[in-house]
């Protein structure tokens, strides 16, 4: 059922859409040639009524109304419309792709964990992925009519293999008004820790993983069955349904040819075929008939899923997976490339130009710094080095702050470091004298007080500066170490 073009669109050439627009099955055409003949036909009705049927009085009357309807059409925002639903349409189509239960974690978990090559371990491992997929049909029959018409009854699934006679009697037996869908889950649980009993599964882990694995699966068919059972909502598809329809029943009547209300004014153009009217429908009409085909991907459209293939797939690759491929290995032997330090696989002559492409190392191993050598000399770090602010980050650092204390820099537990005041222009900054007074005073009680203390040898390195700049002007620190923390 799935209309499959990637080869086609492999690669990019010349006219490459344009082929596809020439095929039948899933396309355009098929979803809309009728609702396009309707409009069509309609549209050419109204055309010869008007032509030839009304007086020139009505003709008049026509033409105000044709007029109104014709402004009317800006008033409904289609693109607005139908472009938000229909994205919400095509993230829960792929979402609900993405829920199918798939056997395939599952299956190499159980060849792995489930030990035995007698007929007991052999039956161990393929009712388990039975189990497995026998959940699965059960929940793709409950949402997929091309499903539900394989397996109208229970007994098909039995004929088909994925239960047994007695397992039918049992799942009958257990009454719930919800879906049961969930019951192969719980048979695979008890039959796995009947195995852990028996020895079959060696380890509390490896059983962790494998409920695990069966958790992830039974999650995605519950995901799948509240898919099918919470739509999105209706109010929103019927908003969208009456845009599209009101804004052509408006086109059908206000994009008719008219003549002049006046006997010299001059009229439009007279097409016969309204051509910009006929595409504005077909991608209008053709956008929602896309929403109408992939809202619901389990029925029988061109571009639903293929379920009853993904079924007979999982079926026939769990089986192979859990019975004879069960420690059913190759001889392991030294591969081709076990003397080379590097392995290089051989090219066709139809890849043999991709030999001669660098290999991509990063973006930065193409720069060329030869512009300016100056830039590219190594320099040391030094304490002394100017420092250099961006304006942005002076901006922040230029701001008074009441979180800032000159007596904090100025004062330290061990060893305590002295302020200097930039001597710099002094109309760059407009000076505080209270300010001023301030900070001259802090500096002397700093300079009294290192007097009195003998400085150590470590003291003398300096650390790099600080700069901190006050309303009135700025004001650097030059911090030892061995100074507290302000």
């Amino acid at each position: 059922m799935t209309v499959s073009y990637t080869l086609k669109v492999a690669n990019s050439r010349f006219g490459g859409f344009s082929k596809l627009l020439f095929r039948w099955k899933g396309s355009i055409y098929k979803l809309l040639y009728k609702e396009f003949i309707v409009f069509v036909v309609l549209y050419a009705l109204l055309s010869i009524v008007y032509r030839r049927l009304l007086t020139e009085e009505q003709k008049r009357l026509y033409t105000k109304v044709a007029q109104y309807c014709n402004r009317s059409t800006d008033l409904i925002p289609m693109s607005f419309v139908l472009g938000f639903y229909v994205t919400l349409i095509v993230n829960r189509w792929w979402a609900q792709y993405t829920s199918i239960p798939m056997p395939d974690q599952l299956m190499c978990v159980i060849s792995s964990n489930v030990h035995g090559k007698d007929e007991r371990g052999r039956i161990l491992r393929r009712t388990l992925v039975r189990y497995a997929n026998l959940c699965s049909v059960l929940i793709l029959r409950s949402v997929s009519t091309a499903v539900y018409k394989r397996f109208p009854s229970m007994e098909h699934v039995v004929e088909a293999g994925f239960m047994t006679q007695d397992e039918r009697k049992q799942f009958e037996s257990l009454y719930s008004d919800f879906n049961k869908y969930w019951i192969p889950c719980v048979w695979f649980t008890n039959l796995a820790a009947q195995a852990r009993r028996d020895g079959r599964i060696r380890d509390d882990v490896a059983l962790r993983l494998l409920m695990d694995e069966l958790n992830l699966f039974r999650a995605k068919c519950s995901m799948l069955f509240h898919y099918d059972w919470i739509s999105i909502p209706l109010v929103y598809t019927q908003v969208v349904t009456i845009a599209v329809y009101s804004f052509f029943a408006f086109c059908l009547i206000g994009r008719q040819f008219l003549e002049p209300l006046e006997p010299g004014q001059e009229g439009d153009l007279d097409m016969y075929i309204p051509l910009s009217t006929l595409l504005q429908f077909f991608f209008y009409a053709g956008w929602l008939k896309v929403a109408e085909q992939i809202i619901n991907p389990f029925g029988e459209d061109d571009d639903d899923f293929e379920t009853n293939k993904l079924i007979d797939r999982n079926l026939q690759v769990s089986l192979l997976s859990v019975d004879d491929m069960y420690q059913n290995l190759p001889p392991a032997t030294k591969d081709k490339y076990w003397n080379e330090s590097t392995a290089q696989p051989p090219y066709t002559m139809a890849t043999a130009a991709e030999t001669l492409k660098p290999s991509f190392l990063g973006s930065t191993f193409d720069m060329r710094m030869t512009e300016d050598m100056e830039q590219s000399q190594t320099v040391e770090a030094s304490p002394n080095m100017a420092r250099t602010q961006t304006p942005l980050l002076s901006r922040f650092l230029t701001a008074a702050s009441p979180a800032i204390s000159i007596k904090n820099f100025g004062r330290g537990g061990r060893a305590t470091p002295h302020l200097r005041r930039a001597r710099g222009d002094s109309t760059a900054h407009c000076e505080d004298p209270e300010a001023v007074s301030r900070i001259e005073e802090e500096e002397t009680e700093d300079e009294e007080s290192q007097k009195g203390s003998p400085r150590s040898p470590k003291a003398s390195n300096k650390l790099p500066l600080i700069q901190v700049e006050a309303p009135s002007r700025e004001i650097i620190e030059d911090e030892q170490p061995g100074a507290g923390e302000p």
